[in-house]
């Protein structure tokens, strides 16, 4: 197995690929059976040929930006915000290694929501998030 910062580079590299527009250095993380599962729309894609196959499809302009990258051993945690057509969305990756390539990936997708104004006394804003290193 890669080391943990093997697999690190290896995530921040599907993600920078992903931005960059290169599907095959962003879905050569994925094994030949990985399984990609959506819960929010309850969609599952099975093989790295289908996954690819549901993301090419997508005819939205695309940006990806890394905030965090947690994770050793097998199970890597990305938060990310990718922007569609100039709307961000909040996503969590979760993927789970075997033999250094992802077999299982649950993304959890969230849209942005204003606050309500019963909590404004009680809140501070969070700052921008610094993106990971690159």
């Amino acid at each position: 197995m890669a080391s943990d910062s093997g697999l690190r580079a290896r995530v921040t590299e599907h993600w920078l690929a992903s931005e960059r527009g290169d599907v095959i250095t962003e879905h050569a993380i994925y094994a030949d059976n990985a399984t990609l599962d959506y819960p929010q729309s309850g969609e599952r894609f099975e093989g790295r040929t289908r996954i690819q196959d549901q993301r090419g499809g997508n005819p939205a302009e695309r940006h990806f930006t890394i905030h965090r990258i947690s994770g050793s051993g097998d199970l890597w945690v990305s938060e990310c915000t990718i922007t569609y057509n100039g709307k961000p969305t909040y996503t969590i990756s979760i993927m789970e290694f075997t033999n250094d390539l992802v077999t299982h990936e649950t993304q959890y997708f969230a849209d942005p929501f204003p606050a309500p104004l019963s909590r404004q006394a009680l809140a501070t804003v969070i700052p921008p998030t610094p993106t990971a290193d690159r």
